[in-house]
């Protein structure tokens, strides 16, 4: 896992407007992003009293949340065990001792959590929210994400992200690709919640593959305003991840044109891709 350094500058600007958009909402659930160290999303969700957040790596920008919208803590997910993913759960729980940890079952944790793996459904009871468990290896082996079909949520951690995917730390190739076909067959208009802003240099890494594809460079063009205004270029959808997401797209011919892979698998094509985008 690349190292993450703490950028406050950014991080108070994008906290900023994700103060202003909660207090023109009036939705019972409400779901914003908390920024930490470079890159990083914690997800928060809350129905103005209790919160579940996701992926809490530090503890610090969840707590000042918390105070400014008088929140309570119940709940914690976690996708899998990297640092900047879990390093302020301990300090979290010492601040909310009743909240509840959910994690994946194939990995170790030294905080108290309720393992859980594809078996397994949840509900998240203050928030009326219920959510399936999808066993996701290749990031991590054990790593797993969180979707609802009642709402068309997708919280999929280091999995998928805006036009891309996570790197292969500990699972193969063909792991991963099948963990992105169970995300690709998902309801187009399910809601895609990433971990990580990683989404303009995944897009500029797109387009050397598929240089004439308008969606992808819709998608380049609206995200470089967002990011611009300093708003977060997610959630994505799954519609929009197989129009432009090259890793979701390995049957397509103007990839395959593009690697001079024209006779190649889709595992091959995503193998070949994943491996250019580790150096990209």
């Amino acid at each position: 896992m690349p190292a993450v350094v703490a950028d406050l500058s950014d991080t108070l600007l994008t906290f900023e407007y994700t103060g202003q958009m909660i207090d023109s909402m009036n939705h019972n659930l409400q779901i914003i992003p908390i920024p930490a160290f470079k890159d990083n999303y914690i997800w928060l969700m809350h129905n103005g009293a209790q919160c579940t957040v996701v992926d809490p790596g530090d503890a610090a920008p969840v707590i000042e949340a918390l105070k400014r919208l008088n929140l309570i803590l119940t709940t914690i997910l976690i996708t899998h065990h990297h640092h900047d993913h879990i390093g302020g759960v301990t300090e979290l729980l010492e601040a909310f001792p009743k909240a509840l940890v959910y994690a994946p079952a194939l990995e170790q944790y030294d905080f108290n959590h309720i393992a859980i793996n594809e078996t397994n459904t949840i509900e998240l009871k203050d928030l009326n929210i219920p959510f399936t468990i999808l066993d996701l290896p290749g990031h991590t082996l054990g790593h797993i994400a969180y979707y609802s079909a009642a709402h068309k949520l997708l919280f999929c951690g280091d999995t998928l992200f805006g036009a891309g995917c996570g790197r292969l730390f500990e699972g193969t190739p063909t792991q991963m690709y099948h963990s992105l076909q169970k995300l690709a067959v998902l309801p187009s208009n399910t809601a895609v919640y990433s971990t990580h802003e990683y989404t303009l240099h995944n897009l500029s890494f797109a387009l050397m593959f598929e240089p004439h594809n308008h969606k992808l460079l819709n998608r380049q063009k609206s995200t470089q305003e967002l990011r611009g205004a300093g708003i977060p270029s997610l959630p994505s959808t799954i519609e929009l991840e197989l129009a432009t997401n090259p890793f979701l797209r390995c049957n397509n011919k103007e990839i395959h044109s593009a690697l001079k892979l024209t006779s190649a698998t889709e595992i091959e094509i995503f193998s070949k891709l994943r491996e250019l985008r580790n150096h990209y």
